[in-house]
């Protein structure tokens, strides 16, 4: 019925149904000006403190996607895998450093500059043609056996030259052992890898001790001859660190890019730089997370 209270009432009634059509809809998730999901924005920097508070550190980093979260969990993932594959190269080749970085070409075309070489003790892998005492396979003894590394016949060791620790320890094949007291340079030298010299030219002739006779594969002389390779007399067994077994063509140029700013600034600010790399990353990805709520 039509009255002056009519439009009132179906006022009452329809201010009743939006409030029940209100109640049985579904919650919505806040949006801001933008139209964006408040609900959805990531972590905030005190959540994450709350939940490392909550869950401790490795649960924060295994689940967290912010950017500092993962600038972390990347840094920590590397250092583990260095560290793991470290422990096994360690573990299989019984010797430290387990890689090793060629600086020149004397051992081309087997062994090329910028090489990175897997080495083992020399007491490891040894071969029956090896020598008593030593594990070591010369040239002389490869050649008559078939033994091969590298491309011919024989081990190539790394030792330091005269002994000396200060030295750049040298990458060269073991061509021959000599004894003490041995004119090896008449009784088994090939004339070929002396440069005319006679065992009266050569202070390592006659033996000092017993030992091996050196050469690089890319070197016309033997290491014992003045001149030509590593400047070492006879290398004893003593100062032989180990045996190279395998390489990798050209990553060793990042170790030797390394070596060569270290010898040039000095250790503490490559440390000082790689630190502060880290931390870079690190401010990096928090002034991101900032502009980017």
């Amino acid at each position: 019925m039509d009255g002056p209270d009519a439009g009132k009432s179906d006022s009452h009634r329809s201010d009743r149904l939006g409030t029940h059509s209100r109640r049985d809809r579904a919650p919505t998730t806040e949006s801001d000006d933008r139209g964006q999901d408040i609900g959805a924005r990531p972590r905030t920097r005190g959540s994450d403190v709350e939940a490392i508070a909550d869950d401790g550190v490795g649960r924060w980093l295994l689940e967290t996607d912010t950017r500092v979260g993962t600038a972390i969990r990347d840094i920590v993932t590397i250092v583990a895998i260095v560290a793991i594959s470290g422990s096994l190269l360690v573990g299989i080749g019984g010797t430290w450093p387990p890689l090793v970085a060629v600086e020149s070409g004397s051992m081309e075309p087997n062994i090329e500059q910028g090489d990175l070489v897997f080495i083992v003790d020399e007491g490891r892998f040894a071969s029956d043609g090896a020598v008593a005492g030593t594990n070591i396979v010369t040239a002389q003894r490869g050649h008559d056996s078939g033994y091969q590394r590298f491309g011919k016949s024989g081990d190539i060791i790394i030792f330091l030259p005269n002994g000396d620790p200060t030295k750049t320890p040298t990458i060269h094949r073991a061509q021959f052992r000599v004894e003490q007291g041995e004119r090896w340079v008449e009784t088994k030298a090939d004339p070929a890898y002396l440069n005319g010299a006679t065992c009266a030219d050569l202070a390592s002739c006659p033996a000092p001790h017993d030992g091996f006779i050196t050469k690089g594969d890319a070197n016309p002389a033997y290491d014992q001859v003045p001149w030509s390779g590593a400047k070492t007399t006879v290398v004893s067994a003593e100062w032989v660190t180990g045996k190279a077994m395998v390489r990798v063509p050209w990553i060793g140029e990042i170790r030797l890019a390394v070596d060569s700013i270290r010898s040039v600034v000095g250790t503490g600010p490559i440390i000082v730089a790689t630190v502060a790399s880290v931390f870079a990353l690190i401010w990096y990805g928090t002034a991101g997370e900032t502009r980017n709520p």
